[in-house]
């Protein structure tokens, strides 16, 4: 029987049931006898027929499928009731096989055989085959698959076999539809990133697979570069495989290397397992294993990592990371990290032979979704721990040059649609340097957004003027203790604790514009509280200047009054012909007149400060966690004015005639300064200058200055002669300019966007911020091979004129540096790059890295180098492949001068 169209197994199945049943209902004897021994040599079971004089009689079947045939004589009560039960054969399948084939179907009914010849396909359950000839014996359950061969005697649809996530190609394939057994020979099996080729592939069910003289490895070419010969190979899908003896080759070449055994993880998604170690050579530490832990899935919504340094000096380090993450609720991450640092002391002679301390260094990150609960958030980033936490870790220059760490704990709750906002917080900053630790904890901020009393509940139209009136207040709450955490003491850190309290109460006002004017009107009042303040005298035995803290209630306040106005000037040249149309000028002038009546004179005095009996005047509030408010009335003119400059240039990638582009040449340029009316001497206050600008698209540049128009006397104090009438422009008092850049070429591949790394941003700002520090910390793992180079310098400057704490004198300081860093390829395929950090003040390199790179397809190698006060070497070649990441060669050696 020839079927030359697509059918499938559970119709033709039907059909001859159908038959049956058709026969037994219309008694064809001879012909039902016929199809019944048909229908058994189909199914292997008999047909029962049982027959009951009784009324009462039943028959019973062990199948799915009966049918009941009765024939009588209506007028004959004798007759006998005549059961016919048919039974599924035991050897049926369990699911329907779907099925088709280029050429055709054939079905040989006495031998239970079905053939699919060209290009055939069949599915069964999870099962997907495809082969140039498919032949499957019912009897046996057993499928026999075989590819053919083209006009050339090339291999043509050889047999390939897809389930549970794996694949196999192979010359031959038998496998059991039953028990899921099976056989294949000269087999290309793959499981994930797993290559595999096998003489034998043996399958002992759905999931289990025995290979005999296998090759593997995560190449994905028909050649790999690289691969494992073992003569036993086991694999449990989305599990792992193990292999037996194993030698590696590399192009062909085997090694004089033999693998006594691997395990290679092949389950995907978030499973518990051991995080295998590197070796590490350490100068100050001895030899070593780095990153040996364990990796723990608690439940869907939390995992913990556990990892471990080991040094043969004797030191270590523990590492605890739970990860929790609930969606449209909350996620965080805590890191908690215990150092016992145990490094070779080479400070001579007289010193001990190692530098013994223990430290510790947390991380917590935590986000609350606003849809779990509206109107309250809850988050948390900290950055905190030892103060030689940092300088402690090897290989890892831009944590060991991380002197500045910030903490915040934050609860907020928001009230009748975001009218009131109450935030309660706990702060933290320490210096590495000098081992500072200040905590703020509690702050509390309470904000009331403005409202009008004027204003209608129910307003129609356009508001009248006085109804704009608008009041608002906040208070905040600072409580701040400061130590040192080598000296670290109860009792003294609460001796050193300030709270203050700040209460803000500004009156606005927004009238109608006068023309291009707008004026604004307000009144600003500010009441803080203090609970101590300073006291310094002058001892003449030991000529020093003494400082001692007053405990109490404190308070000052401070109220203003101004108006301001303020417009904006357009200009615009335009050019006929030429490259640049038309370039766009816009002055944003302001001018403001305000009056502040002194009201904190009683807190400032006169204290002498050398010998020659020199007097400075300071505020007994000054140091507070809150600020303090600066002396002298105020009722003057401040003034100002912004400029903004952009040009239309020809687009030479617009094609039409009339194409132009906006091009920034200074996004703000900013003068502002005031004059005193009121005051009798120093009425000029200082100048300001602000600049920003992003030239050419991607130089970004920022800037600004101070100058005082006024001199100083011996001891750096202001006094009332103008630098002006002597021709001088003024005294530059501090500044700061910025200058950064990212240059690349062109992508070989020709992307519109090459950047090699791009935050996730489904995590939040502290984790991306540790993912952007894993790069810095291993840039060539990072390169991007087809952009043949890029560079991204930065340079910044900072200059101050700071009082001494003597009152004596002021000291100029400056802080400059300067970052260079970029790559370029040698070649396709090996790249070099580097940065550098060098301080102007100290006129000193303060690091150098250099790394080299090698892309090898499923291979790369990498070589990082760092120089300057901490030093360290590393080489590490190792395999793309996620399931192999931890088969590495790895050289590491770190020293420090520390």
């Amino acid at each position: 029987m020839l079927y030359n169209r697509k059918v499938t197994a559970k119709y033709i199945l039907t059909g001859l049931i159908v038959l049956v049943f058709a026969t037994i209902t219309h008694q064809i004897d001879a012909k039902g006898k016929h199809f019944r021994q048909i229908f058994k040599s189909l199914t292997d079971d008999s047909d029962t027929s049982k027959h009951s004089s009784k009324k009462n009689n039943k028959s019973t079947t062990s199948d799915t499928l009966h049918k009941t045939d009765t024939a009588h004589n209506i007028n004959d009560t004798s007759k006998k009731v005549t059961v016919d039960t048919l039974h599924f054969s035991k050897d049926s399948l369990d699911a329907p096989v779907a099925y088709k084939a280029e050429d055709s179907a054939v079905l040989i009914i006495p031998s239970k055989q079905f053939f699919l010849y060209g290009k055939a396909n069949a599915k069964y359950t999870n099962m997907t085959l495809d082969a140039n000839v498919i032949k499957y014996d019912q009897s046996t359950q057993l499928i026999t698959a075989y590819g053919g061969t083209d006009t050339g005697n090339s291999p043509l649809n050889l047999p390939k076999m897809v389930q549970a996530g794996s694949t196999s190609t192979s010359d031959t394939i038998k496998f059991n539809m039953k028990n899921q057994r099976g056989l294949t020979k000269n087999t290309y099996y793959k499981e994930g990133e797993m290559f595999i080729h096998a003489q034998v592939v043996k399958k002992v069910n759905a999931n289990t697979e025995y290979a005999w003289r296998a090759r593997f490895t995560t190449c994905n070419l028909d050649t790999p570069h690289y691969a494992f010969i073992t003569r036993k190979l086991k694999i449990i899908n989305n599990k792992l495989a193990v292999a037996g003896p194993s030698i590696p080759e590399f192009e062909g070449v085997p090694m004089p290397i033999v693998i006594p055994f691997g395990i290679f993880p092949m389950e995907t998604g978030r499973h518990s397992g051991i995080l295998p170690p590197a070796f590490a050579n350490d100068f100050s530490l001895g030899l070593g294993l780095q990153g040996l832990g364990y990796y723990k899935v608690i439940n869907d919504n939390w995992d913990v990592t556990f990892r471990s340094n080991i040094y043969t000096y004797g030191g270590w380090l523990i590492d605890i990371k739970p990860d929790y993450y609930k969606r449209y609720d909350y996620r965080g991450t805590l890191d908690l990290s215990i150092q016992k640092t145990k490094s070779l002391n080479t400070g001579g002679l007289d010193a001990s032979e190692f530098t013994e301390y223990n430290t510790f260094f947390i991380t917590w990150s935590h986000s609350s979704d606003t849809r779990a609960r509206p109107g309250t958030s809850f988050s948390a980033s900290v950055r905190a721990g030892s103060t030689k936490y940092n300088r402690s870790l090897p290989d890892n220059a831009f944590r060991n040059y991380d002197n500045q760490l910030a903490s915040s704990i934050t609860y907020n709750k928001m009230w009748d649609q975001g009218k009131y906002n109450l935030s309660i917080a706990a702060n933290h900053n320490q210096n590495n340097n000098l081992g500072l630790i200040n905590i703020q904890a509690p702050s509390i901020n309470f904000t009331a957004s403005t409202i009008y009393p004027f204003q209608k509940i129910d307003q129609v139209g356009t508001p009248k003027w006085y109804q704009k009136l608008g009041i608002s207040y906040s208070v905040t709450a600072l409580n701040q203790f400061s130590f040192y955490d080598s000296i670290f003491n109860f009792k003294k850190m609460l001796d050193t604790a300030m709270w203050g309290v700040d209460h803000r109460l500004p009156i606005t006002l927004t009238l109608p514009a006068f023309g291009p004017f707008i004026a604004s009107p307000s009144v600003s009042y500010e009441e803080r509280w203090y609970g101590q303040e300073l006291i310094k005298t002058w001892d003449n035995t030991k000529d020093t200047l003494l400082t001692s803290t007053k405990n109490g209630f404190f308070a000052a306040r401070q109220v203003s009054f101004a108006v301001s106005v303020n417009t904006r000037i357009f200009g615009t040249f335009k050019f006929k012909n030429g490259f640049i149309s038309a370039i766009r000028h816009e002055v944003k002038p302001f001018i403001s007149l305000s009056y502040q009546p002194d009201m904190v004179g009683q807190y400032f005095q006169n204290v002498q400060v050398d010998k020659q009996g020199d007097l400075a005047r300071y505020s007994k509030l000054d140091g507070g966690v809150v600020g303090s408010f600066a002396e002298g009335k105020f009722g003057g003119i401040s003034f100002g004015i912004d400029n903004l400059l952009e040009m239309k240039v020809k687009d030479k990638s617009d094609t039409s005639e009339d194409g132009t582009k906006k091009v920034r040449l200074l996004d703000g340029f900013g003068v502002t300064g005031g004059y005193n009316l009121i005051a009798d001497s120093l009425n000029w206050s200082p100048v300001t200058f602000n600049l920003r600008s992003t030239l050419f698209g991607n130089v970004n540049i920022t800037g600004g200055a101070s100058i005082d128009p006024y001199g100083v006397d011996s001891l750096g104090n202001r006094i009332n002669k103008l630098l002006w009438s002597k021709g001088s422009f003024g005294r530059f008092t501090g500044g700061n300019f910025a200058l950064s850049t990212s240059l690349k070429s062109k992508s070989t591949d020709n992307r519109a966007d090459s950047s090699r790394v791009t935050p996730d941003q489904t995590l939040t700002p502290d984790e991306q911020q540790r993912q952007l520090d894993y790069v810095r910390q291993n840039p060539a793992e990072f390169v991007d091979f087809n952009i043949p180079w890029t560079l991204q310098l930065s340079l910044a400057v900072n200059f101050s004129r700071i009082q001494a704490p003597n009152l004596r004198t002021y000291y100029t300081q400056i802080n400059s540096n300067v970052n260079v860093n970029g790559d370029f390829s040698l070649s396709p395929k090996w790249k070099i790059g580097g940065g550098t950090y060098f301080d102007f003040r100290t006129l000193k390199i303060q690091t150098v890295s250099l790394f080299l790179t090698r892309e090898m397809h499923c291979w790369q190698m990498a070589i990082n180098v760092q120089l300057g006060t901490f030093k360290s070497f590393s080489i590490v070649i190792n395999p793309k492949s996620g399931i192999l990441r931890d088969l590495k060669i790895n050289r590491t050696r770190s020293f420090s001068s520390y």
